[in-house]
């Protein structure tokens, strides 16, 4: 039988080591094009939502049909035949016939009672039982409403006129209605007085003023300051002998003069007749136009008109527009115009380049070898008679300057550059970038131009121009 092995005393068998140590992997490097592409994509659209936001924006117009009607403002004085008549007594007065009513000859229009009885009768008589008719009140609402579509707080004393002229015409209606018991009453009650009867047809009127006898010829300045200028209106009541009792206006025909400015007599001077329209008043009338010097030395004009004279009976001035005549074409703002120099060469040195379709000028150009024949392109921005105008400047062999010539097709005639011409025109931005394009102007006023339209290089209804041209310059990139 076997035996054991015994272990020796005091020696020790070594224990097993175990490895601790730890190796980490390292992933392999990969890279997210995807990520990498959207970053990028990100970042410009920060940097262009930034840069659009701090960018100045230029503002453009697109180009409309359109007209301007320059209608101008005047106020002129009122001519006409006027003849005042005079009291041959003192007395009391009673008007029997209306402000711009026409008489016949032979027409009552009113009496003069040297003790006052009548008017008191009247008054009696007509108090109370007097009413107006609706055409007197569809009179009197006219009165008021012309007066209030030409009202002016520069001119407080028209109120005035207003008022003593509409006073005067209620004591007419009220007197003109009672006309036709007028004698029968007056005879049963005992009174005497002067009928005073019209010597002459014509239409009546009771505001006198220092103008019935003024001829266009004496006119001046001061007939146009309102602030010296005073009117009476006769009514029913005292008056004096030789006082104006009322006038008559005499013919249909009468006349408006008015002042005119040298711009006014460089626009009409070769007009025989003008419209106008009145202010105010849904009025309109054409009237033979002539231009003529004042007393004082000053330009007016005059017109003579046969229609409304009734109308403004009572008016000594009146406020009316001429109207011109309607201009069509494209509508563009002042401020999108500028201006810019041009060359001026002949038409007929315009060629075309080789086997392309463009055109331009053949320019002689020098070098070393010698002088030749280069074709340079060219746009044509505008034709004037028998020449073109085109660019200014290039380098090179292109584009024109001052000095340089250019050659006619199969001939030696040489013209050299150098005359110029500037024109008006605008940016036109279609493109997104600046060009400029001529215009033809045919009327304007202080916002815009009425310019020629179809011209053959020019502007089109909805092109889009720069509003402001001083904002851009030719050839600039424009970010709407």
């Amino acid at each position: 039988m076997a035996k054991k092995k015994s272990k020796q005393p005091g020696k020790k068998t070594a224990p097993q080591k175990k490895n601790n140590k730890i190796i980490r992997y390292r992933r392999p490097l990969n890279i997210n094009v995807g990520m990498i592409i959207f970053a990028l994509i990100f970042v410009y659209m920060v940097f262009s939502v930034s840069t659009y936001i701090r960018r100045e924006k230029v503002q453009f117009y697109e180009v409309q049909e359109g007209s301007i009607v320059n209608n101008r403002d005047y106020t002129g004085i009122i001519l006409r035949k006027e003849e005042v008549k005079l009291a041959d007594r003192t007395g009391y007065v009673n008007y029997f016939v209306r402000e711009g009513k026409r008489a016949s000859l032979g027409t009552r229009i009113c009496s003069i009672d040297e003790t006052g009885n009548v008017a008191s009768f009247l008054e009696k008589n007509s108090g109370e039982s007097t009413t107006l008719s609706s055409e007197n009140l569809s009179t009197l609402k006219k009165q008021l409403t012309g007066f209030s579509l030409t009202y002016n707080d520069n001119q407080f004393h028209t109120v005035y006129d207003a008022k003593y002229t509409l006073e005067a015409e209620v004591m007419e209606f009220m007197n003109f209605n009672d006309l036709d018991n007028l004698d029968t009453l007056m005879e049963e009650a005992g009174l005497n007085f002067q009928q005073i009867k019209s010597d002459r047809a014509g239409v009546l009127s009771y505001g006198i003023d220092s103008y019935e006898g003024l001829n266009a010829s004496d006119v001046s300045e001061s007939v146009f300051d309102k602030s010296s200028y005073a009117k009476t209106f006769t009514k029913s009541g005292l008056i004096e002998k030789g006082a104006p009792l009322y006038k008559v206006i005499t013919s249909d025909k009468w006349s408006i003069v008015f002042p005119l400015s040298e711009e006014d007599v460089k626009t009409y001077i070769d007009e025989t007749t003008l419209s106008i329209s009145f202010a105010g008043r849904d009025l309109k009338a054409t009237g033979d136009f002539t231009i003529l010097t004042g007393k004082d030395g000053n330009t007016y004009g005059k017109l003579d008109l046969n229609k409304y004279m009734v109308q403004f009976v009572s008016d000594r001035y009146v406020d009316f527009e001429i109207d011109t005549d309607r201009v069509e074409g494209l509508k563009i703002p002042v401020s999108a115009v500028t201006s810019k120099e041009f060359y001026l060469v002949p038409v007929d040195y315009l060629t075309q380049g080789g086997d392309s379709s463009e055109t331009g000028f053949n320019k002689e150009v020098y070098s070393e070898e010698g002088t030749s024949v280069v074709f340079v392109p060219a746009e044509i921005y505008y034709m004037e008679g028998d020449q073109y105008y085109i660019e200014r400047g290039g380098d090179g062999d292109s584009g024109f300057n001052s000095g340089e010539f250019i050659v006619k097709k199969d001939s030696q005639e040489r013209y050299q550059i150098g005359a110029s011409a500037s024109l008006q025109g605008v940016y036109n931005i279609n493109k997104g970038y600046a060009v400029f394009k001529q215009i033809d102007v045919l009327v304007s006023n202080d916002e815009y131009y009425t310019v020629k339209k179809n011209m053959t290089y020019g502007l089109a209804v909805y092109d889009h121009i720069v509003l402001d041209a001083s904002t851009v310059s030719e050839g600039e990139l424009v970010f709407k």
